[in-house]
Parts: structure tokens; C-alpha cells; sequence
């Protein structure tokens, strides 16, 4: 089908150990409309709320600020939204080397170059995925170096947490689709290529029964850039990024698209609960 339409409804409750006296987070959890995505209807329910803020920040996404004050001893946040996907068919032109080793595209994208924290790979792994890809043009180089990721990670929920970053993913061999996306970023940007983490959902079974709530999860994947516009690729499948992946978020890394992160005031522990529900709609 050339169309899909999907209700995603994503609720993160923290169960704090003992009542605190206030909270500050900054939500992303509202997908973004762009070419080949409409959010048709979106809503952010939040439990107790003081104030909140919506806005855009530097990579585009919807941020929702919020502060809870006041004694409570717990959180919940319910995001709905009602989203279809398309595709969309476009010529490209082929990347070459020369066009992603410019000046003009170098200042552009230079922060989807920078291999930080979270994306550092030891010296002898980039070694050899400058050996695998030698003589390659960038999009075999893409292509090969999805590969090798997904040759080398295996997926394994519950071996890695959010801090978790590249190298220690690569050294245990196993991880979650943030350490695939970690991992490939890193290997992406040691070849000069522009490569940017995107955030949002994976419909588990685009067979689906329309009506019919499936389980799912927040999922992650790459756009990497071929020197006119950006390309998606799916590293933890190892395939092409299509209808039943929805975007929230992009940024350098997880740092930049955590769907709920912030700050509280108190000396209680907190547990954190996370639902999401993708349901086919048409």
C-alpha cells in the first residue's frame, strides 16, 4: 500500500518511592509533519501539571516543556496521535565524494559529523570499516556499513540503558536499536559521511487488522545525508526506513531525542513504566 494511517498512543508513568515536591522534564513524544508524514491530530495529557510550554527546538522537534509543583508521587504522561504515511517517489542524484567533502556541505551538516560521546567507536573497529568500504561511493559505503553493524550487534533488550554508548555496545556485541543507530553514526561520520539519529515508532505488524492495538516500542534509525537531501536507512533491520516507521525526532544522538527526560526535587528513587500501542487505521 502507498498509504498508511496509524493511532500511536505512548504513556510513561513514574512511580516515585515517596511524594516529591516538584519536577521539571522536557517531553518529545508529538510526531513531526514533513514530506511523507502528516500528524493528523495530536494530544498531550500530563498528570499533575502546573504549567507546560510547546515548542520547536533546534533540530525541528516538538518539545513540550513542563512543571509539576506541589507534593506528588507520580508522573504520567499520555501522548495520541493519529498519523499517516506516504510515499513519496523522488529522483536523487547519485552522492559522490567530492560533493560530501565540500566546504559548503561540511559547514552545514558539521554537527552530524562530530563523533561525540556517544558515538565513539574504537581506533582499530574504524580501521576496519575504512578497510571494508575502501573504493566504495558513499552509498555503498552506507549500505556496507549497515551491514557490518548488523553482522556485529546482536539485538538483546535489557543488556544496555540510555547511557549506554557505541563502544561499549560494539566491545559486548549486543544492544538495542539506540546502539545500532550509536554504532553506525559513528562509523557513518569516521568516513566523512553526514549522519543524523532519528526517534519515533515501529508498527511491529503492518499486516495488522486494521482496529486492532499491537504492542510496540519507541524505535530508532539513521538519515544520512548524500549531498541534496536525506536518505533513511533502518540499521537495527538492516533495511530501508518505510510506512511503518514514524518520525518524532532527530538529532546527534539519543541525547538530543530522549521522549522524556528531566529534574526532580527530592531524595526518592523513581521507576519508570512504558506503554505503546500502535494501531492500523487504514
Amino acid at each position: 500500500m502507498s498509504t498508511q494511517r496509524y493511532r500511536v498512543s505512548h504513556t510513561s508513568t513514574y512511580a516515585y518511592t515517596g511524594p516529591i515536591s516538584a519536577s521539571h522534564n522536557e517531553v518529545r513524544m508529538t510526531p513531526l509533519t514533513e514530506e511523507g508524514q502528516t500528524t493528523l491530530e495530536s494530544r498531550l495529557r500530563i498528570r499533575p501539571l502546573t504549567w507546560s510550554n510547546t515548542y520547536r527546538d533546534y533540530f525541528g522537534t516538538h518539545v513540550t516543556a513542563l512543571e509539576t509543583s506541589g507534593l506528588h508521587d507520580s508522573l504520567e504522561l499520555e501522548a495520541i496521535s493519529t498519523v499517516e504515511r506516504y510515499h513519496v517517489d523522488a529522483e536523487r542524484p547519485v552522492a559522490t565524494w567530492d560533493e560530501l567533502r565540500s566546504a559548503p556541505c561540511r559547514d552545514v551538516c558539521f554537527e552530524y559529523l562530530e563523533l561525540r560521546r556517544h558515538t565513539r567507536l574504537p581506533a582499530d573497529v574504524l580501521d576496519s570499516i575504512s578497510d571494508a568500504t575502501a573504493g566504495l561511493e558513499p552509498a555503498a559505503s552506507v549500505e556496507r556499513v549497515v551491514s557490518l553493524v548488523s553482522e556485529h550487534l546482536d539485538y538483546e533488550p535489557g543488556h544496555t540503558v540510555a547511557t549506554t554508548v557505541a563502544s561499549e555496545a560494539w566491545a559486548a556485541g549486543k544492544g538495542v536499536c539506540q546502539d545500532f543507530v550509536h554504532a553506525t553514526l559513528g562509523a557513518l561520520r569516521h568516513l566523512g559521511i553526514p549522519a543524523r539519529y532519528v526517534s519515533g515508532y515501529l508498527m511491529p505488524d503492518e499486516d495488522a487488522p486494521v482496529g486492532t492495538a499491537v504492542a510496540a516500542e519507541s524505535h530508532a534509525w539513521v538519515e544520512w545525508f548524500d549531498g541534496t537531501g536525506w536518505l533513511a536507512v533502518d540499521p537495527t533491520n538492516d533495511r530501508p526506513v518505510a510506512l511503518g516507521h514514524v518520525v518524532v525526532a532527530r538529532g546527534r544522538d539519543y541525547e538530543d531525542v530522549a521522549p522524556f527526560k528531566g529534574v526532580y526535587l527530592g531524595d526518592q528513587d523513581a521507576d519508570l513504566t512504558v506503554t505503546v500501542l500502535i494501531t492500523r487505521l487504514g
